[in-house]
């Protein structure tokens, strides 16, 4: 059974930054896609972004661009989001999902494992 820790959130000044991980295990890591995701209080969950089996592929939500990178390590068996130049709007739960196949999605619904997310606030 496929397993996502996710590792690395916490409290950070505007302007800050952050690396989150999400290590993987229980299946074959290169095997998968793998998203970001993130949930503010009173709001829907929503995609950050996500990267193929082998890495040659990103795509990120508008208003993340230039700020976040997406990679992955498959030796590792971990993928990261490092944040840069922080918003209080950035503030989340930040959950890592995989998907079977290897293909990059948005769309929350075709993941077929979640982790348990990990909290970032950022203050102003």
């Amino acid at each position: 059974q496929v397993q996502l820790v996710e590792s690395g959130g916490g409290l950070v000044q505007a302007g800050g930054s952050l690396r989150l991980s999400c290590a993987f295990s229980g299946g074959t890591f290169s095997s998968y896609a793998m998203g970001w995701f993130r949930q503010a209080p009173g709001k829907e969950r929503e995609f950050v972004a996500t990267i193929s089996w082998s890495g040659g592929e990103t795509y990120y939500v508008d208003p993340v661009k230039g700020r976040f990178t997406v990679s992955r390590d498959n030796a590792k068996n971990t993928v990261y989001l490092q944040m840069n130049s922080l918003k209080p709007e950035d503030t989340a739960v930040y959950y890592c999902a995989a998907r079977r196949g290897g293909i990059t999605s948005s769309n929350s619904a075709v993941y077929d494992y979640w982790g348990q997310g990990t909290q970032v606030t950022v203050s102003s």
